[in-house]
């Protein structure tokens, strides 16, 4: 099997790392967790306390601290309140795609590694998550990198790799508390884990690298730390339906589907029961369907939650796809879901708002016709043997897709689901301006913005209201006077 790759596969690869910066602060954050984070995130800077999270004065222990630590860093460096929750996520999800090449080709051959590659890098799921200062990324990263090192281990029993591997487990500790534990059963089910795993070149990495910051931060902060962070955000967030995020037990089959858009299709040459002989893609196997099924069980789901899943599916959809004796059809209708860019751009600001549910049906556009004209070009190249060719224009077209997606629909998702934009309104009078009672994602966004958080409207009413109607976004208003219902006169509105 060659080595070598064409330089065309490497044009398309760092096009698609470069994909993860560009425009990366098109929009300002959005939802409840970006902008709380970064604000931790940026606390940590400010007070140079980076053992203590702390949401606005008041420690919060919902997260452990890796991805604050990773945008306080971005803070100290002088960067932008977009770029500084941003970047740092979006440059280790580029360098996991180079790791995981890295490691695929080691194993399988230069073919597999860099379809899989490909695969996952303009998968939909890891492009959207790798733009966004969450802790799902990070998690998958570290987590991921972990599992794909024990390769080596699994195959031929060696054990170099294994420190690093352990060192990388402790940092998704650090992400994610208890979880990557618990998603890293399958290593466990060989007995050789049991021999090898307890020894001090294995053991001290992991609890050198997780255990620090736990024990510190137990230490000064006592008892509160282990019921906030271990009952309440591990095990309620298991059984509880309180964090009102429930949904039913197969919740997850179409969010994976959705995820791996557009190699979805691709899925179906997983099923070939030969191709798990090999001990190293029935652990990969293991991981995708143990991963699946964990979360699956769990009371509260969040289709964010899959993310540490999908390099393990990209790497079996590699190995199945350079083995699959005819890809015609796959790789087609891969193709032909590329349609999926520019539909999103028409819905994506309304789905963040509102839920893709609610979103409105796009109307039709002639461009949603131009996967057509790929796909026919990728099945010609199937015909004639380029398989990897075929792969590469797929992803060439992700790219293209994510580029439009982000010119067309960054400006309107700035506007109507981030509080940035709702900031430029209120700063100039932010002294005079209080909030009335608006959706939480805007009011993080806001308090985020304004540094200190605007006082509420019900203990220090001012000149100008934010007032949000159900439903509607957030504007700025001036006061009206409860008695008489007169505006509030101008002078003070200045």
């Amino acid at each position: 099997m060659p080595r070598k790759l064409p330089r065309a596969a490497w044009l398309v690869a760092l096009l698609a790392g470069a994909l993860y910066i560009y425009r990366l602060g098109a929009a300002g954050l959005v939802g409840p967790d970006e902008p709380r984070y970064a604000s931790i995130g940026r606390e940590m800077a400010r007070s140079g306390d980076w053992i203590t999270p702390r949401l606005w004065g008041q420690p919060w222990f919902e997260k452990p601290a890796l991805l604050y630590w990773m945008e306080a860093a971005a803070f100290r460096l002088g960067l932008s309140s977009e770029l500084a929750p941003r970047l740092p996520v979006a440059i280790l999800a580029a360098a996991f795609l180079a790791f995981f090449w890295w490691i695929l080709q080691r194993e399988f051959g230069s073919r597999p590694a860099a379809m899989a590659t490909l695969i996952l890098g303009t998968s939909g799921a890891w492009m959207a998550a790798s733009q966004l200062g969450v802790t799902d990324l990070p998690l998958a990263a570290t987590f991921s990198a972990a599992m794909l090192l024990a390769l080596p281990w699994i195959a031929r029993r060696e054990t170099a790799l294994l420190s690093l591997a352990a060192a990388l487990m402790g940092l998704a500790v650090l992400a994610k508390g208890l979880v990557p534990v618990a998603l890293a059963f399958p290593l466990f089910w060989r007995k050789a884990a049991w021999r090898d795993f307890p020894r001090p070149r294995v053991a001290l990495p992991f609890l050198a690298v997780s255990l620090p910051w736990y024990v510190l931060c137990w230490l000064r902060n006592g008892r509160e730390f282990w019921i906030d962070f271990f009952w309440r955000q591990h095990f309620e967030r298991m059984v509880s339906g309180a964090l009102l995020h429930v949904q039913p037990w197969w919740f997850y089959v179409p969010v994976l589907l959705a995820s791996l858009l557009p190699w979805t299709p691709l899925v179906a040459l997983l099923g070939r029961r030969a191709a798990y002989r090999d001990p190293r893609r029935l652990f990969l196997l293991a991981w995708l369907l143990f991963g699946l099924a964990f979360f699956s069980i769990a009371t509260n789901k969040l289709p964010g939650y899959l993310l540490p899943l999908l390099p393990a599916a990209a790497a079996l959809m590699g190995l199945a796809l350079e083995e699959a004796a005819g890809a015609h059809a796959w790789l087609a209708l891969s193709a032909l879901l590329l349609v999926v860019f520019p539909m999103a751009a028409r819905i994506l600001p309304a789905a963040v708002v509102d839920g893709l549910s609610r979103a409105p049906r796009p109307a039709f556009q002639w461009s949603w016709l131009l996967p057509a004209g790929l796909a026919t070009v990728v099945w010609l190249l199937e015909a004639r043997s380029r398989r990897l060719a075929a792969v590469m224009a797929i992803a060439a077209g992700a790219v293209a897709g994510t580029i439009y997606l982000k010119h067309s629909a960054m400006p309107a998702l700035d506007h109507e689901a981030s509080a940035r934009s709702l900031w430029r309104e209120v700063d100039g009078r932010a002294a005079r301006t209080c909030v009335e009672p608006i959706h939480r994602n805007w009011r993080y966004g806001l308090n985020y913005y304004s540094v200190i958080p605007l006082p509420d409207c019900s203990t220090d009413a001012r000149p100008w209201h934010v007032r949000q109607v159900p439903g509607g976004r957030p504007s700025v208003e001036p006061a009206v006077d409860p008695v008489s219902l007169r505006v509030v006169p101008s002078r003070f509105r200045k």
